[in-house]
């Protein structure tokens, strides 16, 4: 699958910003989905993932509270929305995927995901 994220930009803190990645093909639906983010001289890292359904999320404990993962799978999209960004949230952030299910003690690692997104700059001005 071919994964196109979108909707970053240079927000002010406390600002919100929703970002969207469009999968390519035709089994979207069966694919996990996540947001990992990597900020300049740091080693990527998780932010949040959601199953197959919808019905079930995962977040980092920095992110819990003010991101929100979904996915509308008429539409081959998932979105993250971010609200209360913080200077720290700064990144780019991906869309990743891997075609089925992730073992719930595996979601976070990276290295699950066998489909990334080219990523999308998030910038928070203090």
């Amino acid at each position: 699958v071919q994964l196109q994220a979108s909707g970053g930009g240079l927000v002010q803190a406390g600002d919100s910003l929703r970002l969207s990645c469009v999968a390519s093909g035709r089994t979207f639906s069966t694919y996990t989905m996540g947001w990992f983010r990597q900020a300049p001289g740091k080693e990527r890292e998780f932010v949040t993932a959601i199953r197959v359904s919808g019905a079930t999320t995962y977040y980092a404990d920095s992110v819990k509270g003010r991101f929100t993962i979904s996915r509308d799978n008429a539409k081959n999209t998932v979105y993250l929305q971010m609200n209360s960004l913080k200077p720290e949230d700064s990144a780019v952030y991906y869309c990743a995927a891997r075609d089925g299910r992730i073992i719930t003690s595996a979601m976070r690692q990276a290295e699950m995901y066998n489909s990334w997104g080219q990523g999308t700059q998030v910038t928070v001005s203090s």
